[in-house]
């Protein structure tokens, strides 16, 4: 199997980016709100431009930077089912946004001239057993209406999505700007949460952090939560793959040596297992053999692999007389 065929087959190419929005949650900020609970904010629109990511394998990436230039600025999503507010494993969660001359890749217009065909700033990854997504990126422009802001949208399976948008305290966003005026060269951003014409309704529950490092590049973090019962490990799985067979997180995880894949097949099927990096990249096949019903595991060894620290997916492909079924998870090593 290629790379796009494991990209389609996990659900990173799924139909859900053409469903409608659904209401996005977000859990509470303690400071402001006593915390401990999970609150509605506003749904927010893709905007006009959203382009289908699920539609193109190179998007499966942590890096979405390319050739674009700015302040660096790392992003970390948690995402919490509202059920609960316990870490949701295995969404996907794709984020978009402007330059940082607030143009938007894949699209000509009258302000956007020129990047039809291009990709910058656009990706997504599979969140982990702590329920979090990490991007690198930079710090996104702004344009006339909008205050600067960045689009994510977290798909739950292929018949739930929930799409929202962040951004920032004015006074900490205007102040990256002054300090990097060679680069932000349109200067503070003007407008405010009254005048977008998407935060003005509320935007408190919507506003991530913003904290520079000490190299110079900066760390935003937002918590949200979506339908859905935390802490399950369940993710993208889907009523027909739930026929045939089932798919385990495994243990220990995070792992540093050794790992536990369980998995239950309903009718005999030929098993395929194999590992993928965060970049869509096959690492190892992990086996591929015939199995008759039941429970089955199996172990794989990060010491012999010789791993990098980093989150993979691991993917099940299951072939019987129903057809081909799969599903995957997300597996952190750890050294």
């Amino acid at each position: 199997m290629n790379r796009k065929e494991f990209l389609k087959n996990v659900g990173l190419l799924s139909a859900a980016s053409a469903l409608p929005a659904s209401n996005i949650l977000s859990k509470e900020n303690s400071a402001l709100l006593g915390g401990g609970a999970c609150t509605i904010i506003p749904t927010e629109t893709e905007g006009p431009f959203p382009l289908d990511l699920t539609s193109n394998t190179y998007y499966f990436r942590k890096d979405i930077r390319e050739t674009q230039t700015g302040v660096p600025l790392h992003v970390k999503l948690k995402i919490i089912g509202l059920a609960n507010c316990l870490p949701l494993a295995n969404v996907r969660v794709n984020i978009w946004h402007c330059s940082k001359d607030g143009l938007y890749s894949g699209y000509d217009g009258n302000n956007n001239k020129g990047q039809l065909g291009l990709t910058y700033l656009r990706g997504y990854q599979i969140t982990d057993a702590n329920g979090e997504v990490n991007f690198v990126t930079v710090f996104p422009g702004w344009y006339g209406g909008r205050i600067a802001h960045i689009h994510f949208k977290v798909s739950v399976s292929t018949s739930y999505a929930a799409v929202s948008q962040l951004t920032w305290d004015i006074a900490k966003k205007n102040a990256l700007y002054s300090e990097n005026k060679s680069l932000y060269t349109k200067g503070d951003d003007p407008e405010t949460f009254i005048s977008d014409n998407i935060f003005s309704d509320g935007h408190l529950l919507q506003l991530a952090s913003l904290d520079k490092n000490l190299d110079g590049s900066y760390s935003s973090y937002l918590e949200v939560a979506v339908q859905g019962t935390g802490a399950t490990g369940i993710g993208h799985i889907e009523k027909e793959n739930a026929k045939n067979f089932s798919l385990g997180q495994n243990y220990p995880n995070p792992v540093e040596k050794n790992t536990t894949i369980p998995f239950q097949l309903r009718i005999p099927s030929q098993v395929k297992i194999d590992l993928w990096n965060e970049q869509g990249e096959l690492v190892k096949e992990i086996c591929n053999t015939k199995l008759s019903a039941g429970n089955h595991s199996i172990e794989i060894n990060f010491d012999k692999l010789q791993l990098a620290q980093a989150n993979y997916a691991y993917q099940i492909t299951v072939q019987n007389e129903n057809g081909i079924f799969v599903d995957s998870k997300l597996i952190t090593v750890i050294k």
